[in-house]
């Protein structure tokens, strides 16, 4: 590739999974790879391990991420503590830190530790500082009333500590635009479906031709903090939660109560089941288990919690939901440390439990097409990308809306930070974060 002062890195940081590509002035672009066990990676699984060793007369915390955090923790040595999908408390103002053995993080030192680990395993020496860096945002953050200000304070905060303290911002499906448009032969309406971990988010883009130049307006942007990971909270509640407690009962002073439901709405969501263990929750399930009129299903509750047993149930679930994107029915299993949960689910159960989300995303998706002030029967092309547009429902939804014929995907990894890396090597790459009521044309060189 070129010289190093002519190359722009893209990061697209996702909940689950996190790609790095670098673009040169001639429009190559590849992303960074990573040697593991013989495999070479283009992903990067967003997650991190800590763990203690001792030295000396004390102890010294070491962290690992990616496949090495989830190597590191399959293992199980040594007392540790494992985080994944953390990308959720971007937003999250009551999310401030959580401490990890003697040291406390927020979520920007999270972040910085992360991409740190990411970047001393890569193939390719990178270095942020004096490059023209471009960082993917979802149109909408995820969890719970996000501030958008908030997320992007915390994402400046850990970029800038990294070196990349004029990195560009950029909405993540504009990113996937940038990609997709090179392979525009005429002009056309595109409308981008970016679907993540934590959120899904929409563009409409106007690409045309002038003197040979692609030129690219941003019509409209929309998003919601629904996507892959709510199907998976889903799965969890219907089939999971039950066999451990949910909907039980216990006893206190003299009354019969039911087993609060927000340790399940909790143990559901895979950033906060990591927190599980730190947060309070496993000591006051304790003390529940003592009371509960059935103990043995909270017992397996505390398994799992306390033997760190939240990723084999990350994995678990998410077979069960490719499975169902290519079956009508399959069998969902989960076991470890004595806790052995299968039942069968077949893809109508699934869809029926998901409707409300699939609803919101048809309706976040109607959004998108108004605030562009097109009709659906304007779009010419529909880019879908990540791996939430294979579930059958989310697919149908753009299917009933455009057909089959204005369908289009690309690597549901890749692409959004191809895309981010080649806007790095635009005139202006800001005039691509612009607002949902902001109007620009942009060149793509």
């Amino acid at each position: 590739m070129s010289s190093p002062q002519d190359l722009s890195i893209g990061i697209d940081f996702g909940t689950s999974n996190t790609v790095v590509a670098i673009a040169d002035a001639s429009g190559r672009v590849e992303a960074l790879t990573f040697d593991h066990r013989e495999t070479v990676l283009k992903v990067y699984a967003t997650a991190l391990c800590f763990w203690d060793e001792r030295h000396g007369n004390g102890f010294r915390t070491h962290v690992e991420g990616g496949p090495w955090a989830i190597e590191q923790f399959l293992e199980g040595l040594t007392a540790h503590r494992f985080i994944q999908s953390f990308k959720t408390f971007a937003a999250s103002a009551t999310f401030q830190e959580t401490r990890i053995f003697r040291e406390r993080f927020r979520f920007e030192d999270l972040l910085g530790t992360f991409v740190r680990t990411l970047l001393r395993h890569s193939n390719a020496p990178v270095e942020l500082g004096a490059r023209n860096v471009v960082v993917g945002r979802p149109v909408e953050f995820a969890g719970f009333n996000p501030d958008d200000a908030l997320a992007m304070r915390r994402y400046r905060a850990a970029f800038g500590a990294l070196g990349a303290k004029q990195a560009h911002y950029v909405y993540e499906p504009v990113g996937a635009a940038f990609f997709y448009a090179r392979q525009l032969e005429r002009d056309a309406t595109v409308l981008v479906a970016d679907f993540g971990g934590g959120t899904s988010d929409f563009s409409v883009m106007r690409f045309s031709r002038s003197g040979g130049v692609l030129k690219a307006e941003p019509l409209s942007h929309a998003g919601i903090g629904i996507a892959g990971d709510a199907f998976d909270y889903r799965i969890v509640d219907q089939i999971v939660s039950p066999r451990l407690g949910k909907g039980g009962s216990y006893r206190s002073m003299g009354k019969v109560l039911a087993i609060p439901n927000h340790y399940y709405a909790n143990f559901a969501r895979w950033n906060q089941l990591a927190m599980m263990k730190s947060s309070g929750d496993l000591k006051e399930l304790r003390e529940l288990a003592r009371v509960a009129l059935d103990p043995a299903p909270l017992e397996k509750f505390i398994d799992i919690i306390d033997y760190d047993l939240g990723f084999d149930l990350y994995r678990a679930v998410s077979a069960a939901k490719v499975a169902l994107s290519a079956h009508e029915e399959t069998e969902f299993h989960f076991k470890g440390e004595g806790v052995d949960i299968r039942a069968d689910v077949t893809r109508h159960q699934f869809e029926s439990w998901i409707a409300e989300e699939v609803s919101q995303i048809a309706r976040t998706v109607d959004r998108a097409i108004a605030s562009a002030g097109v009709r659906p029967e304007d779009i010419d092309r529909v880019f879908l990308t990540g791996g939430t547009s294979f579930v059958p429902a989310i697919r149908r939804l753009f299917l009933d809306r455009f057909g089959e014929s204005r369908l289009t995907s690309a690597d549901q990894f890749e692409s959004i930070a191809y895309g981010l890396a080649l806007i790095g090597q635009a005139d202006n790459p800001d005039r691509w974060a612009i607002a949902e009521d902001e109007t620009a044309t942009l060149l793509l060189q």
